[in-house]
């Protein structure tokens, strides 16, 4: 297991987010919440689905992270024409060489953005399938390895709006968690008009933390140490979600990795080397609720997935936390816990 050398060099890791996390702030205003969520997805190698009507700064969002880092970048534009091929790449006749050449799609990219992704037919969403779960592309029995680190960051309207497919269950399921970016406060928005009212802010954007960077903090998030009742936690919320009576579909056992991931990212973004309970519940809508289906009485009586998976939570007892214990997490001790009624979010 990948373990902190010491407690200055947490410190120093969590220093590069810290950065990272002010440049976004500085595009993105008023949405503190948003921008730590993008920044746990991208330390625990995961995918993030950025859900939203036009014009709240989903694509913004999306630039602003990927320029604060110093990686390669990609964006493609998701359009009903768009074809399997201009995202995986194609192999094309050398005369010369008499052979065929690969030619790398967008996809070969640390960071690549997925504008409005649910434009584009399921037969094209599909060609991300194996990139996001393998971070490898397949072409003509030949398979090359995408970059490290790797992440896609995708927006899409409602599917209620015009023109849009609705993403299948299994893209879904490769996006680690799902976030709104909402309307901004009125403070905010005013805020908005006098750093976006002349030259855009990303002009002048320039990274705050190169990629090896970024690749230590995920090793670091991996050494994470989570104590079997909170992952026994974890399992207990995913699991609820599969017999729920408003569900038709629950929660998958990618879910439940996900989850843990993103808690251990959530501990070190908070400075510990441990995660609780706290983590797992902060993040089980964002998680979990994309990837769930509500049958179609709760459709009609209203019953939003969010509000499923805070029931869930409310149900479900909460370890409780106990005395020290030596020994326990990454050799400097850590909570244990117990089992306590479910916390009141």
């Amino acid at each position: 297991m990948t373990t902190y050398d010491d407690r200055a060099s947490l410190t120093d890791l969590t220093a590069v987010v810290e950065r990272v996390r002010g440049s976004v702030e500085g595009v993105i205003e008023g949405k503190p919440e948003v921008v730590r969520l993008s920044l746990t997805v991208l330390l625990a190698e995961g995918h993030l689905l950025i859900e939203d009507v036009p014009g709240v700064g989903k694509t913004m969002l999306a630039k602003t992270l990927a320029r604060s880092i110093d990686c390669s970048v990609r964006r493609i534009q998701f359009t009903p024409d768009l074809l399997p091929s201009d995202i995986t790449g194609v192999s094309i006749w050398d005369q010369q060489r008499r052979d065929f050449e690969f030619k790398p799609g967008a996809i070969f990219a640390q960071v690549v953005i997925g504008d409005e992704i649910n434009r584009a037919s399921p037969k094209t969403q599909s060609a991300l399938l194996e990139s996001m779960e393998e971070r490898q592309v397949t072409i003509d029995g030949k398979t090359y390895e995408l970059p490290s680190p790797f992440m896609v960051v995708a927006t899409q309207n409602p599917v209620e709006m015009e023109g849009t497919y609705p993403l299948p269950e299994a893209q879904r399921d490769r996006f680690m968690a799902r976030v709104s970016v909402g309307y901004p406060s009125p403070e905010a928005e005013l805020q908005m008009l006098d750093v976006h009212g002349g030259v855009s802010p990303l002009e002048d954007l320039q990274p705050v933390a190169h990629a090896h960077e970024i690749v230590k903090l995920i090793e670091a998030v991996r050494g994470v140490h989570v104590a079997e009742p909170v992952r026994r936690y974890a399992v207990e919320l995913v699991a609820a979600t599969r017999t729920h009576p408003d569900l038709r579909l629950g929660a998958s056992p990618r879910a439940t990795l996900h989850l843990l991931r993103a808690a251990k990212a959530s501990a070190a973004l908070s400075g510990r080397e441990y995660a609780l309970p706290d983590d797992v519940q902060s993040l089980a809508v964002a998680v979990l609720a994309h990837r769930l289906l509500p049958t179609a009485q709760a459709q009609l009586n209203r019953r939003t997935a969010e509000q499923v998976v805070q029931e869930i939570l409310q149900r479900t007892p909460v370890p409780a936390a106990a005395p020290q214990q030596s020994g326990f997490g990454l050799g400097r001790g850590g909570p244990g816990y117990g089992q306590q009624p479910p916390r009141r979010l």
